[in-house]
């Protein structure tokens, strides 16, 4: 799953997938858009429920800031195959 909100100029991105050992992997990005200034944030949840406590988390914040939601996909999507490409590349920095 791929949640990406948007303000005038910045987003927030979040990844949450399995690993190949069946671990729930949740992953933060932040910055402004279109520039390479940001951060990312792994983290190894529990299990899935504690994984979408996070997003909800997430998700209620950035509606508090004025965030929108602009993207919500599962993994196999193009949508998502590009969003993770920028998050391979802010990983990078």
């Amino acid at each position: 799953m791929i949640i990406r909100w948007e303000s005038e100029h910045d987003y927030v991105l979040v990844h949450v997938h399995q690993d190949m050992f069946g671990d729930w992997i949740f992953v933060r990005a932040w910055g402004q858009i279109g520039t390479a200034y940001g951060g990312i944030q792994h983290a190894l949840a529990e299990d899935y429920t504690q994984a979408m406590t996070w997003v909800s988390d997430v998700d209620h914040i950035q509606g508090l800031r004025g965030f929108t939601r602009v993207l919500e996909t599962s993994d196999d999507t193009p949508e998502a195959r590009d969003a993770v490409r920028q998050l391979s590349l802010l990983d990078s920095y």
